[in-house]
C-alpha cells in the first residue's frame, strides 16, 4: 500500500466515519504529501484530528459530498480519491429513503464530476455486499454507484 501512495495528494470523503477513519489512520503513517478529509461530521474530524496529533500532512475539512461546489473545492490539486462517504445503514435508508438517493446517488455523481472537472487519475468507492442483487434501498443506492463510478471512466 505505502508504494501506490507515495508522494501523492489524497482526498478521503466521510473520512471521520467507520471506514473512512481507518483508511486516514493507514495513510496517515504512509509516504504520502498530503491528506485530506472531508466529512459532514465535525465532532467526528476533531477527534479524528486529535487522534493523529503529530501528522502535518492531514488537513480536515468540513464538507458535503451532496454539494458539488464543495466537492470540487476539495478536489483541486488531488491525484486520488477514496470516496467513503455514505450513508451505511439499511434502516436509516429505508426510513429516510431521499436522504439516502441526494448522500449514495447524488454525492457520488458529485465526486466523479469533480475529480474529472480536476483531472485526478485515480478514484477509489467503497461499496458494500449489499449492492450485489440489492433487496434494500440501500443495497439500491450503492449498486446505482458503483455503476455511476464504473461509467465515469468513460468520460
Amino acid at each position: 500500500m505505502s508504494n501506490i501512495f507515495f508522494g501523492k495528494r489524497i482526498l478521503v470523503t466521510g473520512g471521520a466515519g467507520s471506514i473512512g477513519s481507518t483508511i486516514v489512520h493507514e495513510l496517515a503513517v504512509r509516504d504520502c504529501d498530503l491528506i485530506r478529509v472531508l466529512d459532514t461530521n465535525e465532532t467526528g474530524l476533531f477527534t479524528l484530528e486529535q487522534e493523529l496529533p503529530h501528522n502535518t500532512k492531514c488537513r480536515f475539512l468540513v464538507g458535503d459530498v451532496r454539494d458539488r461546489d464543495r466537492m470540487r473545492r476539495a478536489v483541486e490539486g488531488i491525484d486520488v480519491v477514496i470516496h467513503a462517504a455514505a450513508l451505511k445503514h439499511v434502516q436509516s435508508s429505508e426510513y429516510n429513503p431521499f436522504e439516502a438517493v441526494k448522500t449514495n446517488i447524488l454525492g457520488a455523481q458529485h465526486v466523479i464530476e469533480a475529480a474529472i472537472d480536476c483531472g485526478v487519475k485515480q478514484v477509489m468507492a467503497i461499496s458494500s455486499d449489499k449492492a450485489v442483487n440489492p433487496i434494500n434501498l440501500y443495497g439500491a443506492t450503492k449498486l446505482c454507484a458503483e455503476k455511476l463510478f464504473i461509467q465515469g471512466n468513460s468520460y
